[in-house]
């Protein structure tokens, strides 16, 4: 569980509501109608923009927001080292009954295993990062896409209101409460936007970077392996992946 994705939200949405209930009644917040504009109406226009495939499987996506299992690439460098060692003591085929972190590498040492030319061996591996950073990016589009359309779809409930107000102008009395409505939808679709969908675009964002970068560490060691290049060389040259403090860190 990624701590900061569910403290984030639940502390921006904590924040909110309690200010709604230290100010008064919450219940006045609360509006059907402006609900289904912004939130309905921000699906189905985000839903034209997609295939929809990609659009349904956008709850499985979110997922990665808050729970996802990364590796570190410092773990990934130790095991490479590992597996090179063994390599290097008993060859390539010493490797397929080694357990590893990810099922990426899993499939790559399985074609070292197989015996295939490096040169298919990177095709094939960088063809799967290639799609993996793709389905990544379909997942983030969409959330911006929603926090593109939320703000939008809010002032299209609120001038839905406005002119419902303005055709009851004959009673005082009910412009106040009107106009109260039709600002909900601009407050919901500035909360949809802000405190939900364009985070969880971000952090899909950053997910994406952390496996691009493992995936690509774990490519360059393992065509090193094949190349049967020194552990301790491979280590080296992988540690570059590290950032500075951590890769000094990880030298000493």
């Amino acid at each position: 569980m990624d701590i900061a994705s569910l403290v984030g939200i639940i502390g921006a949405f904590g924040i909110v509501i309690a200010a709604m209930v230290t100010g008064g009644d919450i219940g006045v917040f609360v509006n059907v109608p402006s609900l289904l504009i912004v939130i309905g109406g921000s699906l189905f226009v985000v839903l034209m923009k997609f295939p929809l495939a990609h659009f349904l499987a956008v709850g499985k996506v979110v997922g990665k927001a808050f729970k996802f299992k990364s590796v570190k690439p410092e773990d990934i460098i130790a095991e490479t080292v590992d597996l090179a060692d063994a390599a290097r003591k008993g060859g390539l085929l010493s490797l397929e009954d080694k357990e590893v972190s990810t099922d990426f590498m899993q499939r790559g040492i399985q074609l070292l295993v197989d015996g295939h030319d490096p040169d298919i061996v990177k095709a094939l591996l960088n063809k799967e990062k290639g799609l993996t950073t793709e389905r990544h990016e379909y997942g983030s589009d969409i959330f911006k896409a929603i926090g593109d359309v939320g703000p939008g779809m809010g002032m299209i409930g609120t001038l839905v209101g406005l002119v419902q107000m303005l055709s009851n102008m004959s009673d005082p009395k009910s412009i106040g409460p009107a106009m109260a409505v039709a600002l909900l939808t601009t407050l919901y679709g500035a909360m949809l936007a802000t405190m939900f969908a364009l985070p969880v675009s971000d952090k899909l964002d950053a997910r994406k970077a952390e496996e691009e970068l493992n995936q690509s560490l774990i490519i360059d060691g393992l065509l090193a392996i094949q190349a049967g290049q020194n552990p301790r060389v491979i280590e080296q040259m992988l540690r570059n992946y590290l950032p500075e403090k951590k890769r000094a860190v990880a030298e000493e």
